[in-house]
Formats: C-alpha cells, sequence, structure tokens
C-alpha cells in the first residue's frame, strides 16, 4: 500500500504569525494533529504538531502571543505520493516524528499520519490472520 492510499489530502495550512492558540483551535475543529506552515517570505514549508503546542504551554508560555514560526518545524522530512506505508513508518521511525508531509508537484498534497498508516495495516493483518492454511 502507498502513501497517496493513506494520506489525508485535506491539509490544515497556517501561516508563521498565527498564534498557537490560533493554530490549536483550527487543529482542532479539523481532528488533526499537525498543521503544514506555509512562509513563503522565509522558512518555505514547516510543520506544527500537537507537541509543539504542548512543549510551549508546558514551559509557561503563552498562547495568545507565541507565534507558529517560532516552534514550527523546518527541517522537514517530506514524503512522497509513492513511497510505500514501509517507507513512510521508516522515516518517522528514523526520526522520531508521527506526521509526514506529503509533496506532489513541489506542493503540500497531503499529510500522512502514524495513525493513518495503521488504519491501513490493521485490517490487512486481521484479513492475514483468517486466511485459511
Amino acid at each position: 500500500m502507498l502513501v497517496r492510499d493513506a494520506m489525508s489530502t485535506v491539509v490544515l495550512t497556517i501561516g508563521p504569525a498565527h498564534t498557537l492558540r490560533q493554530a490549536a483551535a483550527l487543529m482542532s475543529a479539523r481532528r488533526v494533529g499537525a498543521a503544514v506552515v506555509l512562509d513563503p517570505d522565509g522558512t518555505g514549508i514547516g510543520i506544527l504538531t500537537e507537541r509543539d503546542v504542548l512543549n510551549s504551554l508546558g514551559l509557561g508560555q503563552d498562547p495568545d502571543t507565541e507565534r507558529a514560526h517560532a516552534h514550527t518545524t523546518t527541517d522537514v522530512v517530506f514524503a512522497a505520493p509513492s513511497w510505500t506505508l514501509e517507507e513512510a513508518a521508516a522515516a518517522m521511525t528514523h526520526g522520531g516524528f508521527r506526521h509526514l508531509i506529503v509533496l506532489d508537484r513541489g506542493g503540500p498534497a497531503g499529510v500522512v499520519s502514524v495513525r493513518d498508516i495503521i488504519r491501513c495495516w490493521a485490517p490487512e493483518r486481521q484479513r492475514a490472520q483468517h486466511v485459511p492454511a
């Protein structure tokens, strides 16, 4: 199975000037764990995750004044839609993260998460266990 089969194609994008509260509200409303941060004048494409917001709050920072750009991961590993789920899982395991931005033709085409991969793998594993020998 490929990344294109598992990824979410509805991508939440925000700008670097969004506050963490705004980002968290949008992520919560869309029920996603990450937002793609588009900064055409700066770092390009980055990602802000629920963990980034949580870390900021844990440090006592104010979510109404902290901006996404200060918490965005810009050293991003991107996936291609043609990657296998095994390749995506290996990249996540190696990098220690739970989301990959999927690029197609230079722009974000989706996001694939550990949860997306598990959703695809779980039925396959169940079918494999119930195949008569």
